[in-house]
């Protein structure tokens, strides 16, 4: 099974940096896409930030500019790069990975969650 495991998260103000950890048990090999997902209260799940196997990269409007998304194959590890964080970046965040086995089903797979809050 994999597990992620987030780490990272923290009280910061407004105009601060953070950089968010997800670490993936064994190697990461047959993951096809890892993202970072928050989830405000009261507010549904959202998508930050992602990143394929080949290294595209994709991000939310409100990430655009301010977030990076990384991965370390080797460490086994993705990251986020927060910069700039506002107030409305409180949330919890959680990792997100896609596995395809080798018969080609594929499962998600999902972190506890690390809670970041921005004060003003």
């Amino acid at each position: 099974q994999v597990e992620l495991v987030e780490s990272g998260g923290g009280m910061v103000q407004a105009g601060g940096s953070l950089r968010l950890s997800c670490a993936t048990s064994g190697s990461m090999f047959g993951i096809v896409a890892m993202a970072w997902y928050r989830q405000a209260p009261g507010k549904q799940r959202e998508l930050v930030a992602s990143i394929t196997s080949g290294g595209s990269t994709n991000y939310a409007n409100s990430a655009k500019g301010r977030h990076t998304i990384s991965r370390d194959n080797v460490k086994n590890t993705l990251y986020l790069q927060m910069n700039s964080l506002k107030p409305e970046d409180t949330a919890v965040y959680y990792c997100n990975a896609v596995f395809r086995d080798p018969h080609q089903y594929e499962y998600d797979y999902w972190g506890q969650g690390t809670q970041v809050t921005v004060s003003s």
